[in-house]
């Protein structure tokens, strides 16, 4: 599907169709994501592309509104595709453009994919409407739905050769998955309940007097709404302040890259800190000019520096 001459890779044009439709989809739905991506020399960014496309076709099985029993077996069909793509059984004249892509990635690069068997496995509790008891439950789903896509990436990114720690970093990588998704439980709780989705754990909104939900723009009478996001988002900080060790493991634009997501992530976190209830209200963003002034952060290191920092002065 592709071949590599001193150094270059010669791609055929199905193959180079194929990455232009994933990075159509990444650069229209990938939000936050592609702010990060768009760092990347072109082999990466075209495999994260690649990864984000079909991801993003599981995500969008599990959300639509087909009925539970059409949803299974769709979901089960992508992972036929899966398999056949793990087997080396898709080649360039596919009529699927993102399995086309992926199958080239995967022979460019080692990638996981059993990951994204993980996703799916994700998107089926939330296609059976699993709920979560305690964070160990949580952290279940959240591995599977952010954290097998960490250890994908680093399956793009690579680590530098000789990189002190590098034997943890999948697992640092699994760890600033889990922080990134809660951070989107935070910032979606409003939404998810109109869906019928709760994700935070029920010990942590029994303690808080939130068991009721999220239904309103307000919080239930006597409901410490302020207190439950506060404790998650000192969770969600502590899991930013391990996966942010993965950082200096990674080379240059790869690190940009991470810090970038991450970054953008983070000040998501800080907003919905300072004004809990927002997310009761509407869906918490950052204006396109802070995701793109965080990237250049991320690009000139500044960010990834700062993240150092601040994970040496936890340890320490």
């Amino acid at each position: 599907m592709s071949r590599t001459v001193e150094g270059q890779t010669d791609m055929t044009a199905p193959v180079q169709a194929a990455y232009s439709y994933c990075e159509a989809v990444t650069g229209a739905q990938a939000r936050n994501f592609a702010y990060g991506i768009r760092l990347l020399p072109t082999e990466k960014r075209q495999a994260m592309s690649a990864l984000y496309a079909f991801s993003r076709r599981v995500d969008d099985i599990g959300d639509g509104a087909l009925a539970m029993d059409a949803k299974h077996d769709r979901l089960e069909s992508t992972r036929g595709l899966l398999d056949r793509i793990r087997r080396g059984a898709v080649d360039e004249d596919d009529t699927d453009p993102v399995a086309v892509a992926l199958a080239d990635a995967a022979r460019r690069f080692p990638i996981p994919l059993d990951g994204l068997d993980e996703l799916i496995d994700g998107v089926l509790m939330d296609v059976h409407g699993e709920t979560y008891e305690t964070w160990d439950d949580l952290k279940v789903y959240c591995r599977c739905v952010a954290g097998a896509i960490g250890r994908l990436s680093l399956g793009v990114f690579g680590t530098q050769p000789g990189a002190p720690g590098a034997e943890r970093a999948a697992e640092y990588a699994d760890t600033l998955g889990l922080a990134l998704q809660l951070t989107n439980i935070l910032r979606d709780v409003r939404e998810d309940a109109a869906s019928g989705r709760v994700y935070l754990p029920g010990d942590d909104l029994a303690k808080f007097g939130c068991s009721d939900g999220f239904r309103t723009a307000t919080p239930a009478p006597g409901a410490d709404f302020t207190g439950l996001v506060h404790f998650e988002v000192r969770r969600a900080r502590a899991l930013f302040a391990e996966g942010y060790r993965l950082l200096p493991m990674l080379d240059r634009r790869s690190g940009a890259c991470v810090a970038a997501m991450a970054g953008i992530y983070r000040r998501l976190l800080d907003r919905i800190e300072r004004d809990p209830e927002a997310v009761l209200r509407g869906r918490v963003s950052l204006p396109g000019r802070e995701k793109a002034y965080v990237a250049v952060r991320g690009l000139s290191g500044l960010d990834a520096r700062t993240m150092s920092r601040q994970t040496i002065r936890r340890r320490g």
